[in-house]
């Protein structure tokens, strides 16, 4: 079955991480045994192979970088303009994936189209299809710059990430979106940009939902009702989100799957985070929509994380292939996989596309 994961940041892994995704997911691990930069050296889950093996042949593809005011604590540029320079590098990695035959941009629903029926056709020497999504707007120095990258391909855009944002305030963050980020609203809708949701604090997403007018999806989100945070979506926004027609994401991070997950010290085996777990999520947007059209996978593996924050049951990106299963143990019809693997993916971007 075709597996779509709305949320990946394969640029970031190769250009920060130094993993080269085209190599097989047991020597990009070994190249980095010695290393103690990151937490989940030597752990990551995603690489090309692993994708193809595993039937994910279409994704969101991130490009991300983050600007910090002076005092704000998070990493990140000490302007917009490196920020944006950060991204075009980003871009030119996706450029040289597709110049080795690994990626095919998909921009319009043409494309679509056709990646879908090469995919079909050859499913494990295909490219892989990935629509490019800014998880964070702190690079768009000015509304040109915003055409400018739609020119480039870029389809949605996440106006924050973590934190206060130039546009946005996003996770752990509070307040609306300000005359900046309202502007950027109406320049994404001009242009057919999807909104997607993740990361706003609620301020921001009320001001965005008041505001916005254009197709809006949540990548990579889960449930504030199973796990008490504000990087979760509450009841009420979830509801939200369903009367707007979005699609929402399923994400792999165990914070989000459990309560009292505890960095450095929670493991997956002992907090009980499997990929029954990610379908408790899922399955709580079913019910509250009495359908299961808002649901999709954006996994965000090797976001930051690796096996060491992932469900137990996930060796590498190839285990989304397990959900249909797991979906299907839960009662869920045969057309509801489809939909959730990537039917509501594919109706969404068809539709905001149109």
């Amino acid at each position: 079955m075709l597996i779509i994961d709305a949320h990946l940041d394969l640029a970031m892994n190769a250009l920060e991480w130094n993993r080269d995704l085209t190599r097989p997911i047991d020597e990009i691990r070994a190249r980095e045994q010695a290393l103690t930069d990151k937490p989940d050296r030597g752990r990551g889950t995603v690489s090309f192979a692993e994708m193809r093996r595993g039937g994910v042949g279409l994704c969101v593809a991130t490009q991300i970088a983050r600007y910090v005011a002076p005092g704000n604590p998070l990493a990140g540029w000490h302007s917009q303009e490196q920020a944006w320079a950060h991204t075009q590098g980003q871009l030119a990695w996706y450029r040289e994936m597709e110049a080795r035959g690994e990626l095919v941009q998909i921009r319009d629903r043409g494309g679509l189209d056709r990646h879908l029926a090469a995919w079909q056709e050859a499913t494990r020497q295909a490219p892989i299809g990935y629509v490019l999504s800014l998880e964070g707007a702190d690079s768009i120095v000015t509304l040109a710059h915003l055409e400018r990258t739609y020119e480039q391909g870029l389809r949605a855009l996440g106006p924050a990430h973590y934190g206060p944002g130039v546009y946005a305030q996003g996770t752990n963050a509070c307040g609306d979106m300000g005359v900046r980020g309202r502007e950027l609203l109406r320049e994404m809708e001009r242009l057919g940009i999807i909104l997607d949701v993740t990361h706003l604090c609620d301020d921001s997403f009320r001001d965005a939902m008041d505001h916005f007018r254009g197709p809006v999806w949540a990548s990579h989100s889960n449930c504030r009702t199973l796990v008490a945070h504000n990087r979760q979506f509450s009841d009420d926004h979830l509801r939200e989100l369903i009367r707007r027609d979005a699609v929402i994401g399923a994400v792999f991070d165990a914070w989000m799957l459990v309560p009292d997950w505890v960095r450095g010290t929670s493991t997956p085996e002992n907090a009980g985070v499997t990929l029954a777990t990610v379908v408790d999520h899922i399955d709580h947007i079913c019910q509250l929509a009495g359908t299961a059209r808002h649901c999709m996978i954006g996994s965000d593996l090797d976001g930051a994380f690796g096996r060491e924050q992932c469900p137990a049951d996930v060796r590498t990106i190839a285990d989304l292939a397990r959900l249909p299963g797991l979906l299907q143990s839960r009662g869920y019809s045969d057309e509801d996989i489809r939909n959730i693997a990537h039917g509501n993916f594919l109706r969404f971007v068809r539709a905001a596309w149109a």
